[in-house]
Order: C-alpha cells, then structure tokens, then sequence
C-alpha cells in the first residue's frame, strides 16, 4: 500500500535509527548485560570492546580507527552459536529494552505503518538485535551490521560493512532500488550528525534528540526538530494521517505526538 499524491501512487518508507532516537541509550549496552548475565561473554572481553568504541566516539572516523572497529566489532561473540545469541537478544528486549523505547518516536514509526508506509530500523547493532526490536514493535525489517558465522557459529567477524554514516544511506538507497520506494517521499530519524548522509537521502530528515552538530545543521537547513529528553519540538513533523493514528497509540505516545500535523506528500 502506499500514498497517493497528484493522482499516484507513492511507496515510500520512513527509516529510523536505534540508538538515543527509538530506543533511550546504547543498545549495545543492554545487549552487553544480556551476553553476561547468560554466561556467553565475560565481564573482561565485554569490556575490551567497550574501550574500543569509546576511543572511536572520543577521535572519530578521521583517527583511523574505524577499520580497528570493523576488524574486532565482534570479537566477543567468536566461537559462539548464532542460535544462542537470538535467544539471548529476546530476552535483552524483555529484560531491558521494552522500557525503554521512546514513546514518542514509537507512536511516529506506528502512524506511519498505519498510513501505509514501510518502517525501517537503520542501525549498526548486530542484525540479531534489530530484527528483535523490529519484530516485537511490528515493523517492516531491519538494516543493520552483519556478523559473519560459518555453519552457525560466529567467526569474530563482520560480513561487509560497519553499519554507520555514509554505510547506512547506501544500504537505505539499495533496499529503495529493490522495493520501488520513493525517497523524496520518505522518512529519516536520527539522533546523530553521523547520520547526515541518511538524513540529506530522503524529503523528511528528522532529527530526533539531536547531538550539537545534528541540531545545528537541522536548524540551518529547517529540518524538522523533536526534543524527548525535554518533551521540546522545535517545528512539527509531518506524518501521513497523523490524526487517525494517534487514536491508535498509547496514551503516552499521544501525548509526546499531539505536535503532527498532515502529511506533506
């Protein structure tokens, strides 16, 4: 199903990071509690890849350090089961993540269901999360990093690309390619300027608690603005049929959503 505008039929989608704009927080970090608490990492391995990310987001891309993030992203999993680590991301979205998906941004991606678009979550957690959190929120599917497994067992590896910046709005431009959708016509939400390529693919960026560098370029660019942390939106965002879906949604959500207004398209 999809939107119809000037007498066509639109198919366009709405793609929404995970971290800090779906769900409150590091994801990974929940997913690090989870692998512990069921004895499939160690305390130490998890923290060896924790130190990694934090020197990642402290220099950035421009330290050189992102190949060192791709080659041992997942080496705390090597050796392990594929099986096990579905299992176990279940119960990370029982045990830790349920709570703590934004309420607002969760009444977003429901309204755009509702209107007849594909949602998308556009993340560089491992595939095995995402399709979890896609799954239990009733979503199209999920883009997200790959880790590589032989016969059911993780290599320690990643198939292709860390799943971050530039890398997610190619992988959103292929999946648009492949499903006919319209870009001009779609969504994009995200918390970081790390996302700008994402954001500058599709007619609606959103930025949704925005990092300093995100919020500034939005304003500079009149992108639309919402601020969960602090319940502030800076301009409303449009979203197809806004009205019928906040009847859908949970009180909450209403309540942080009450700023749509019609879709655009």
């Amino acid at each position: 199903m999809g939107t119809e505008t000037a007498g066509r039929i639109v198919h366009s989608a709405a793609f929404f990071d995970l971290d800090n704009t779906l769900v409150q927080g590091a994801s990974l970090f929940h997913l690090a509690r989870g692998l512990t608490a069921h004895g499939m990492v160690t305390k130490r391995e998890i923290a060896g890849h924790a130190l990694r990310q934090v020197r990642f987001r402290v220099f950035g891309e421009q330290s050189g350090l992102l190949d060192d993030v791709q080659e041992h992203a997942l080496d705390f999993v090597k050796g392990h089961e594929v099986a096990r680590m579905e299992k176990i991301c279940e119960a990370v979205f029982e045990d830790y993540l349920a709570d703590k998906i934004w309420p607002g941004t969760r009444a977003l991606s429901e309204a755009h269901l509702l209107n007849g678009k594909e949602v998308w979550l556009v993340t560089a957690a491992p595939i095995e999360l995402a399709q979890v959190i896609a799954r239990q929120l009733g979503l199209t599917g999920a883009l997200a990093t790959q880790p590589e497994s032989v016969d059911g067992v993780y290599t320690g590896r990643i198939s292709g690309p860390l799943l971050h910046g530039p890398d997610k709005a190619r992988q959103v431009a292929k999946l648009a390619r492949e499903r006919g959708l319209d870009l001009a016509h779609s969504y994009a939400y995200s918390d970081s300027a790390n996302d700008l390529p994402l954001l500058s693919l599709v007619g609606h960026p959103v930025a949704v608690n925005p990092d300093r560098a995100l919020r500034r370029h939005a304003r500079l660019h009149d992108w639309a603005i919402v601020d969960y942390r602090t319940t502030r939106h800076t301009r409303k965002v449009p979203v197809a049929g806004a009205a019928a879906a906040v009847g859908a949604v949970a009180a909450g959500a209403a309540a942080a959503a009450a700023h749509w207004s019609g879709d655009r398209d």
